[in-house]
């Protein structure tokens, strides 16, 4: 696996690193006291949807089988693990020779999540399990808020599309990464080439109010973006006076003028005026794209206005709001004794204030009316009811340290349209609510 098809730059070999200390901590006394090969069952999992949403989204498995696959103690990383004295050479022998061995399954990429889902079951012995934790957690937590905030987006737009516009905005892998899960949230275009390089998801752009501003006129700028790009392009309107700007496209580029930008002011207002104006000057086929700061909401109050395509940039890169999905990596079973045949016993935190767990190897599955419409997410240790069995939402994603279910990032798109489709309508209300549906335990 190559580094930079990570998101990563090219001079980091491994996601070995991406951990916290005391990962290796816990393996270095773990391995000493014997207890480093029990079998074990960690889950990842929230206890609570960000405030105010009413489902999460999947996103960032395909990154995660990738960052699972190249998780790898090379000669450098070692050698700064001895530097540092972070562990014992016991330890950093072990490491040497780490490779994932376990499996790992969960919601498919795209799937939708409630507090309590057990989006992710990673299954090996404690040891191998537990140095996962810190990678998982930061691809899922930042790649599922991403595309959460995104699906919402999707929804308020309707059948209009998104462009995810945010590079410049966050960091500039979590830039790639971001755009990679917008598109799973139903966004249909990115202006990063990073992200439409490693992971093909189509990148538009044309210019921006500098380049009007190079220009000695408007028109100038306006005739040199159609000399190079044709008439087709989409023209920025809102560097000056809109209403001239409009005009002077129009006539540089003919009325099969592709797109006009507008990128300040009122947009709900400026919309119409344009849409006005284009048509009065021919160009009824000219399209009508607005950026500046867009969210949700934003986006829901244009549903009635002659806008065909939204860009948005610092809402989205940041979760709209929850730039994180509060997951979790927790121990629910691990085995009673190092003997691979001893049996699993459920563990779990039981603190108080708010952060306990249910203890167990859980299986789930999303109970649906007699319409198709889903109404309860349902999460049990026993046996499946029959009436579920059909309805399981964990699939195998790595078997015995092979990754066995990566698949096109369109399938993931595409799953999580239906999975959305198949909420109670309210699931997509702005409104803040709770949950669409309830998790039940069986």
């Amino acid at each position: 696996m190559n580094p930079a098809d990570l998101g990563l730059p090219v001079d980091v070999p491994s996601t070995a690193l991406f951990t916290d200390h005391y990962e290796l901590t816990m393996l270095q006394a773990a391995l000493a006291n014997g207890t480093a090969d029990r079998r074990s069952v960690f889950e990842v999992f929230t206890r609570r949807l960000p405030e105010g949403r009413r489902y999460g989204v999947v996103a960032g498995t395909g990154r995660v089988l990738d960052a699972v696959e190249n998780f790898r103690f090379d000669s450098a990383v070692l050698e700064f693990l001895r530097e540092r004295a972070v562990v014992d050479m016991r330890t950093l022998d072990w490491l040497s020779s780490y490779r994932f061995s376990g499996d790992i399954w969960g919601y498919p990429e795209g799937e939708v999540y409630f507090p309590g889902s057990p989006i992710l079951r990673v299954e090996g012995t404690f040891a191998e399990c537990v140095l996962l934790e810190t990678v998982v957690l930061s691809i899922l937590n930042h790649d599922s808020a991403i595309a959460a905030a995104a699906s919402r987006m999707a929804s308020a737009a309707g059948d209009r599309p998104l462009i995810e516009m945010g590079a410049r905005r966050t960091h500039e892998l979590a830039a790639v990464a971001a755009s990679r899960a917008a598109y799973v949230g139903g966004f249909t275009s990115t202006s990063d080439l990073a992200a439409g390089f490693r992971y093909g998801i189509p990148t538009v752009g044309t210019s921006a109010h500098a380049f009007t501003l190079l220009h000695d006129t408007e028109r100038d700028a306006f005739q040199a973006q159609v000399r190079s790009l044709g008439g087709g392009t989409t023209l920025l309107v809102d560097t000056y006076d809109v209403a001239e700007a409009v005009r002077t496209a129009v006539e540089v580029a003919g009325t099969d003028l592709g797109a006009v930008r507008i990128d300040s002011g009122d947009l709900l207002l400026m919309a119409h005026r344009v849409r006005q104006q284009l048509d009065e000057l021919g160009a009824t086929g000219t399209r009508i794209v607005v950026t500046s700061d867009l969210d949700e909401y934003a986006i829901a109050s244009m549903a009635a206005a002659p806008v065909d395509a939204y860009g948005v940039g610092t809402q989205l890169v940041t979760g709209s709001g929850h730039p994180t999905c509060s997951m979790v990596y927790k121990l629910v079973a691990r085995a009673a004794s190092t003997d691979p045949k001893a049996p699993l016993v459920a563990v779990a935190k039981k603190s108080t204030g708010g952060k306990t767990s249910i203890g167990g190897r859980k299986w789930a599955a999303r109970r649906t009316d007699a319409d198709g419409v889903a109404e309860a997410e349902v999460v049990g240790t026993g046996p499946v009811p029959q009436a579920l069995a059909g309805r399981q939402l964990l699939v195998q994603l790595v078997k015995g340290g092979d990754v066995v279910a990566r698949e096109p990032l369109e399938a993931a798109r595409d799953r999580h349209r239906a999975a959305r489709a198949g909420l109670p309508l309210s699931a997509t209300q702005l409104s803040r609510g709770d949950a669409v549906i309830p998790t039940e335990y069986a």
